[in-house]
């Protein structure tokens, strides 16, 4: 209860109703009560107010009574309370007008409005009444004060009780006001008005505590704050670590550092290129933009040469007890965390870094029980996965109904300052804005990732499994740069494309390619820079800077792949098979250096992966864990993922008028129709840069076999497979030791080298054996579809017409008998036609890949 001629309590029944309905949390809750009964009678009261919630909820009321303790702790029992201070102020300010003033002095009262000797004040006031009836400790609290305040503040304390606002200066150190309207013999002195009102209590109590905390900031309750660091995971749902500083209850700095150095990686490694950085401004901007309408919170934006040193004195300006981050998995970014976490934990700050960015950690997949056979293949790492999986991938998290806000923010620079999205000038000061249509082709927002990967689960998916390959129609989902930036994690991908119940395994499986990209990384640190298979190191390539310079300009000449390379450059997006088709080119028909594509991929890719790239780059150089069994061959695929030739014609507009039959082939096409087309070959389109296309394929496996038979170290006798070296941790983890163990030790301690076989493509080993042979029975140039109509066609007169079923019925009886005679008189089998597909025999010595085990090399 109150004090008698107090003004009663205000009503908290609705906070508290909000704090029970979970609202409100309990570090809010008190924040309330706090701004709405005034510090003083928070103190006093909130014990009392909330004393019933030991019977109905006990663990509040303890964390409610920890908060009240945590807050008032620092504040010692005989400090004066606001009305004592104000009290303290009046009665010394009294004290030096009388005596300074006279005997005859008199003053106005405020409530009877007549005047009143100094005497006749004193016994009203309850400070200066000596006869102790009110609050006799106050005397003691006075007589202290007036010994330490000379007597030119005891002036200044009386001229400022003119009114509320110049009672906040006595505190706040203001100007005093020049005004006064207290009469004493004519003498113009100051008026003493009553005490100030409950809001200008609060607008005060509010003041005196940031002034308090001005050089540590701390918030309301002297929680530490928590800093969330936000690197690839720029959303709101399904955030880990954001979600785990929610349940802190402490205030939530966000942040978001930027060092170039260090997020471009080392050795060339290109980790950020110029389109992905114009992705990570936008995304940023979206990221702080809904912090701020939905929580009234920001990002604090900083650039530093060292993140290690900006976030150390982050927490030191900030007071945060604990960081926050969700891992990413680039070796030299895990060295850096590893390097902030030993240094924070020197502080006494708490580092955690959780799990998010793939489904399954790449550091908790081992190859127990599975082998190595296989390794770099995805159905090999599925196999690791489902066998050795640590934790269960989980449900996704839902986004914070708020955030508790910081009392004091940190400084922050401007999202433009850290040059991500900066275009270059000419020398006349106009700006080359590259980025146009990037900025016109995507919505770089986390809803923007909902909308695309609804839109795709609602229609593209039904085509997914059958044509994803079209360039020409929108087949695939176009959310690899949401996920590169963690705009949405690949588990509410999962999630959302099992609530579909429609077929969606192929797409699925392109998220255990992103998973195995990253284990890869972890085990081979240098995939971006060095071949996996180390005999291909001396590899001959071509040094045509020309052919380099056309292929990343779309100018070959070869419509498919300049279309792509076009939309690669204005979009910064290509189809995965586009990827492949212009991988094929640069590769295997202009012997140009896989690490040329890697770079300018990474350059010009708004989804730019170190780790995926890497990995398909090598696979297409020859040099991965895992050969690609097929080339693309830059027209007869056109056939598949373009056959009426709108891709072409959307990103090379000057080939628009060619006929559908000659659109991906213009040298073939007549002058006349050319023409008409308005089509000059070598001036408004260029010509071929390479012709023979069959012999520049034949000088790539030629390269192939001489690379083999010069390191026939790291080919295996016996399967003719090459064989790459076994890093430690992926031995460790196949035999089952643990770190720390006897065995580990013993495997680190041994000198020898473990060469294992690995997928190798078989025509490469056919054409070890026989090197100078034409024929190539295992040739992986993909010819692609003639005609994708013409086949539709044919199935269905197979399927509807009688005649037509009865031929084709008749055909492959045919087949079957010759079949069947040949394998029962030993004769080989007959070759399938060249314009079918056909599958490599199994009983080949090629396809005979051994068990998995080791040789010793010196």
């Amino acid at each position: 209860m109150e004090s008698p001629g107090l003004p009663p309590l205000p009503d908290i029944s609705g906070m508290k109703r909000q704090l029970l309905e979970g609202e409100i949390g309990a570090e809010e809750f008190f924040c309330l009560v706090m701004s709405t009964l005034g510090e003083h009678r928070t103190y006093r009261h909130l014990p009392h107010l909330i004393h019933n919630l030991t019977h109905t909820q006990p663990g509040l009321y303890g964390r409610l009574m920890d908060i009240h303790r945590e807050y008032f702790h620092q504040r010692p029992s005989d400090l004066p309370t606001y009305e004592e201070e104000l009290e303290i102020a009046i009665a010394l300010s009294l004290e030096e007008a009388r005596s300074s003033a006279g005997p005859g002095c008199t003053i106005q009262d405020p409530v009877s409005n007549s005047s009143i000797s100094f005497a006749e004040a004193a016994k009203k006031s309850p400070v200066l009444n000596s006869n102790g009836d009110q609050k006799p400790s106050t005397n003691a609290k006075c007589k202290k004060v007036h010994d330490d305040l000379t007597t030119v503040e005891l002036s200044k304390n009386l001229s400022k009780l003119r009114t509320a606002d110049h009672l906040d200066s006595l505190y706040t150190g203001q100007p005093e006001p020049e005004d006064c309207v207290l009469n004493c013999d004519g003498m113009a002195v100051f008026q003493i008005q009553s005490p100030i009102t409950k809001a200008d209590k609060m607008k005060r109590s509010r003041r005196g505590r940031r002034k308090k905390n001005s050089l540590v900031p701390k918030n309301p309750v002297l929680v530490k704050p928590v800093v969330v660091w936000f690197r690839r995971d720029l959303r709101l749902h399904d955030n880990p670590a954001l979600i785990a500083a929610l349940e802190l209850g402490a205030p939530i700095i966000p942040v978001f550092l930027w060092s170039l150095s260090e997020e471009t990686g080392q050795n060339f490694t290109l980790a950020t290129g110029g389109a992905s950085k114009y992705w990570l401004h936008h995304a940023l901007f979206n990221l702080n933009l809904s912090l701020e309408q939905s929580y009234g919170s920001h990002i604090v934006f900083r650039v530093n040469d060292s993140c290690v040193d900006e976030l150390v004195g982050l927490v030191q300006e900030t007071g945060a007890g604990t960081v926050l981050v969700n891992a990413v998995y680039e070796p030299w970014l895990k060295h850096r965390d590893d390097l902030l976490s030993e240094t924070l934990k020197k502080r006494g700050v708490t580092f955690t870094r959780y799990h998010s960015y793939c489904l399954y950690e790449p550091y908790s997949v081992s190859t127990e029980g599975v082998g190595l056979r296989g390794i770099g293949s995805v159905s090999h790492f599925m196999s690791c996965c489902e066998r050795n999986s640590s934790s269960p991938i989980g449900d996704p998290l839902e986004a914070p109904t708020s955030l508790p806000l910081p009392s004091c923010w940190p400084d922050s620079l401007e999202l433009d300052r850290l040059d991500l999205a900066k275009m270059p000038r000419r020398k006349d000061g106009t700006v080359i804005d590259w980025a146009a249509t990037i900025k016109k082709s995507w919505d770089f927002s986390e809803d923007g990732a909902y909308i695309c990967l609804g839109n795709f689960l609602e229609d593209g998916i039904k085509h997914y499994d059958k044509e994803s390959g079209r360039a020409d129609k929108p087949y695939t989902s176009h959310i690899s740069p949401y996920l590169h930036f963690g705009q949405i994690s690949p588990r509410t991908v999962l999630h959302e494309a099992y609530f579909t119940k429609k077929s969606v395994p192929k797409f699925l499986r392109k998220l255990a390619w992103r998973d195995l990209s990253y284990w890869l990384l972890v085990l081979f640190p240098d995939m971006h820079v060095e071949p996996v298979r180390p005999a291909y190191k001396s590899q001959r390539w071509s040094s045509d800077r020309s052919h380099l310079r056309a292929w990343q300009k779309g100018m070959t000449g070869y419509p498919l792949v300049d279309a792509a390379m076009r939309e690669l450059w204005l979009t910064g997006w290509m189809c995965n098979y586009s990827r492949h088709v212009v991988a094929s080119f640069l590769v295997a028909y202009l012997h140009l250096h896989w690490i040329h594509g890697y770079r300018w991929f990474q350059d010009t890719l708004v989804d730019a992966d170190v780790a995926i790239n890497a990995m398909m780059w090598q696979n297409g150089g020859m040099s991965g864990l895992d050969h690609w069994n097929f080339v693309m061959h830059p027209v007869d695929a056109a056939m598949t993922c373009d056959p009426y030739g709108s891709y072409v014609r959307k990103w090379c507009p000057e080939l628009a008028g060619l006929p559908d039959e000659y659109i991906h082939k213009p040298w073939k096409c007549p002058p006349s129709q050319l023409r008409r087309a308005g089509i000059v070959l070598g001036q408004n389109y260029p010509h071929r840069i390479v012709v023979d296309l069959e012999e520049r394929r034949e000088q790539s496996l030629r390269d192939v076999v001489e690379v083999r038979q010069k390191h026939s170290e790291y080919v295996d006798k016996v399967s003719g497979s090459d064989m790459v070296s076994v890093p430690d941790q992926l031995l460790a983890f196949t035999l089952g030791c643990a770190d720390g163990d006897d065995n580990d030790d013993v495997i680190k301690s041994n000198t020898c080298q473990f060469l294992l076989p690995v997928i190798t493509r078989k025509e490469f080993k056919y054409k070890t054996l026989q090197p100078n042979t034409k024929d190539n029975p295992y040739n992986t140039v993909l010819k692609g579809y003639v005609s994708r109509k013409r086949d539709e066609t044919i199935a269905y007169m197979n399927e509807r017409h009688f005649t037509a079923s009865t031929i084709n019925e008749g055909a492959q009886m045919y087949e079957r008998r010759e079949r069947t005679a040949r394998i029962m008189e030993g004769l080989p089998q007959m070759r399938d036609p060249k314009n079918k597909s056909r599958r490599t025999p199994t009983s080949d010595p090629f396809s005979i890949v051994p068990p998995a085990y080791f040789h010793l090399a010196n």
